[in-house]
Formats: C-alpha cells, sequence, structure tokens
C-alpha cells in the first residue's frame, strides 16, 4: 500500500487503527495524521515493542486493509452483475 494514499484517507483509517491498536487513544492517531514515522514510534512506546516490531504491525495492517478493499471491490461487481442479470430476468418475465 502507497502510504501516501493512507495520509491521505487517514480520517477514515484512525476508526480501524484505534479497533486494531485500542492502547493509541484517538487524540494521539489524531496528531499522528498518518504520519508513517510517527505511527511507527507511537507504537513502540504505547505498546513497548521494537522500531521493526512497530513496522511489521503497520506492514501487516497495510495487508489487511488491502485484502478487505479488494474483497469489497470483488463483492461490489458481483453484486453489480447480479443485479444486471435480475433485471433481465424480470425484464424478460414481464414480456412473457
Amino acid at each position: 500500500m502507497n502510504w501516501d494514499s493512507v495520509e491521505g484517507k487517514w480520517k477514515q483509517q484512525r476508526g480501524k487503527a484505534m479497533n486494531d491498536w485500542g492502547s493509541l487513544m484517538n487524540d494521539e492517531l489524531a496528531a499522528i495524521a498518518g504520519k508513517y514515522q510517527q505511527l511507527v514510534g507511537a507504537l513502540q512506546e504505547k505498546l513497548g515493542i521494537a522500531h521493526e516490531d512497530a513496522k511489521i504491525m503497520i506492514t501487516k495492517y497495510n495487508k489487511t486493509v488491502d485484502l478487505l478493499k479488494t474483497a469489497n471491490d470483488k463483492l461490489s461487481k458481483l453484486k453489480t452483475k447480479t443485479d444486471t442479470k435480475i433485471k433481465k430476468l424480470k425484464t424478460k418475465t414481464q414480456t412473457k
């Protein structure tokens, strides 16, 4: 995931991060504003973990967000296809 896109969408990401990293307070996450190094430092401090471990946590978090986004995109496309098929079937049924 491109970290710039995370920084740009930080308000949306902040809620998920709060659930995942409950020890970080909302105001701390707001102050971090999606800045990577600040997030790494905050995780290190709050969770008492090494710098590399904090980076690994963030990487795993980003992969999870990417997987969820991909799954959501696939579901949206499937729903669109299904809606189109249902519409065609209804039209076909009504013309008989």
